[in-house]
């Protein structure tokens, strides 16, 4: 595979031609449009590029606070059960604070201007 450009360059590219030389010639809903496919351009850079970790991330507090092993997907279908059975709730040390780092890190990803994302993450902290 060729190191570059990266696939997050690539994006990168395409999400500044869109905003720098398209948009200024974009009037009405094409230009609506135009920033949407801006904000997915960037969801999918970030993803590229903080995805994996975030991933890594729940899945070592899902280890931790299931006491069990697995990919992601079984982590978190284990913890949905658990959660649905009444075996974790609210009260169960660790899983808030690791539902919220979840949460925080999907917010990052796709929103990353979301006005409440910094607080959260210093409440965290």
């Amino acid at each position: 595979m060729y190191e570059t450009p990266t696939l997050e360059e690539l994006v990168e590219a395409v999400s500044l031609y869109i905003e720098r030389t398209a948009m200024p010639n974009l009037t009405g809903r094409a230009a609506f449009h135009g920033r949407v496919a801006v904000n997915v351009l960037g969801i999918i850079a970030r993803e590229l590029r903080d995805g994996a970790a975030a991933e890594t991330a729940e899945a070592a507090r899902l280890r931790a606070l299931l006491h069990a092993d697995g990919d992601i997907s079984a982590l978190r279908t284990a913890l949905s059960e658990a959660i649905r059975a009444g075996e974790m709730t609210a009260q169960t040390p660790g899983l808030v604070d690791a539902l919220l780092e979840t949460a925080a890190d999907r917010v990052a990803i796709e929103q990353p201007q979301y006005a409440s994302l910094q607080r959260a993450r210093e409440t965290l902290v």
